[in-house]
């Protein structure tokens, strides 16, 4: 039944990307009015870099975190089966 969560799993995961590129644009135009920096930008002071990209990545994960779960939720909702590990492993 795992497997039949795969496809359902990759096309969240555009979508996810998608939303969190447009969220951390927004959140990004708050502090400046310029785009945020990249790695290949030349000009750019590497503080600035540093946080758009800390920021850009906190973004991503949260998002794709959520997304994910949800639609595990919603998987499980309609099989009866949790695509995953039911806990974290313990240490």
């Amino acid at each position: 039944m795992k497997f039949a969560f795969i496809p359902f799993s990759i096309a969240l995961a555009l979508v996810a990307g998608q939303l969190s590129k447009k969220l951390f644009d927004a959140i990004w135009a708050l502090f400046d009015d310029e785009e945020a920096p990249q790695a290949k930008h030349r000009e750019v002071p590497l503080i600035k870099t540093a946080t758009a990209l800390v920021v850009e990545g906190a973004v991503f994960r949260l998002v794709r975190g959520l997304t994910d779960h949800g639609a595990r939720r919603a998987f499980a909702g309609v099989t009866g089966s949790w695509p995953g590990e039911e806990r974290p492993d313990p240490e």
